[in-house]
């Protein structure tokens, strides 16, 4: 299993916007997918109920936008389903560690809505 961590970046004067980072087992996801691209707002992805939270019908979210060399309209995308007590996010393409490919990872239901939860409340903390 994985493990997920999430931040925010603060947007100006640390960049451009404020704008979320997926870390999946230490890695960042979004930058390791595309370099061009930057996280969705966390106000957008962690809301509960929001694109992040789990369903047992999978779907398709958009977690990140092309930012440079200008905003574009490319997305980035993850398949995000919920399997008994497991989140599986599929449908990714990053290399791992290993330079080797991750597809899809699976995290512990109660450590993926716990992580979700405490990143949203992080965030109602610093408005």
């Amino acid at each position: 299993m994985s493990t997920l961590f999430i931040s925010a970046c603060p947007g100006p004067s640390a960049c451009t916007a404020v704008h979320t980072y997926l870390f999946v087992d230490g890695l960042d996801v979004v930058a390791c997918s595309d370099s061009r691209m930057a996280g969705l707002s966390p106000r957008r992805l962690l809301r509960p109920g929001g694109p992040l939270y789990p369903t047992d019908m999978p779907r398709t979210v958009d977690v990140a936008a092309q930012e440079a060399p200008e905003p574009g309209p490319n997305r980035l995308t993850i398949r995000i389903q919920l399997r008994g007590e497991t989140v599986i996010w599929s449908d990714l393409i990053y290399p791992g560690p290993d330079d080797r490919a991750i597809e899809e990872v699976r995290f512990r239901l109660d450590q993926y809505l716990g992580e979700v939860e405490r990143a949203y409340a992080a965030l109602k903390d610093h408005p």
